[in-house]
């Protein structure tokens, strides 16, 4: 039986003062729903591998990945993508965050003919490995784990290999980009890390 994916985003604003994650300031969450039931949303026939150098399925993720290191994205790698993926997003999110779903990454057009992401991806709209969008930290790019004090949480790496480019540029909201990757989900990889503080 094929593998279906719901993806649902909804989106809220705070306004008032508040500490997450060591940064005071209002901030837009992100919640990100993952079933895996039928709907009107392509199904997701494939699921391939992705994995990372740096560290294995559900172990720790470095320090220098994370906000008490340098902060810089940790090196992807992904085998047995759908032979007609004409193109790849990446999610990485806290499913564990004091107030919802937190997104730290988000990534797309990455090109079907590339397999890995190098360590340390530049934060900026457009990079040569595709193109990225704005997390929840309010900046574009990569930012990394950076759990509460006291407190270790899950860090979920989503790969989907579309059967098309997303027509957006840089800088895109998450929202603007499932609703672009709807109907046109080929296949997933997920890698999980943990990080506590």
């Amino acid at each position: 039986m094929a593998l279906i994916l719901v993806i649902a985003i909804a989106y809220y604003s705070n306004h008032s003062s508040h500490s997450y994650y060591g940064f005071d300031s209002s901030y837009r969450n992100s919640i990100l729903f993952i079933y895996f039931k039928p709907t009107i949303i392509k199904e997701a026939e494939v699921e391939f591998t992705l994995l990372s150098p740096a560290f294995k399925n559900s172990s720790e993720i470095p320090v220098k990945y994370t906000c008490d290191g340098v902060d810089v994205s940790p090196p992807l790698k992904w085998l047995n993508a759908p032979k007609d993926a004409k193109s790849y997003v990446l999610i990485m999110f806290d499913p564990d965050a004091p107030r919802g779903i937190f997104i730290h990454w988000v990534m797309y057009n990455i090109p079907s003919e590339i397999t890995e992401l190098k360590e340390n991806i530049p934060k900026k709209n457009i990079v040569k490995e595709g193109l990225q969008g704005i997390n929840d930290f309010g900046h574009v790019g990569y930012g990394g784990p950076c759990p509460p004090k006291g407190s270790t949480h899950r860090y979920v790496f989503l790969l989907f290999a579309l059967d098309k480019k997303i027509d957006l540029g840089g800088g895109a909201g998450l929202n603007d980009v499932i609703n672009a990757m709807k109907g046109h989900i080929i296949g997933y990889a997920k890698l999980v890390g943990v990080y506590g503080r």
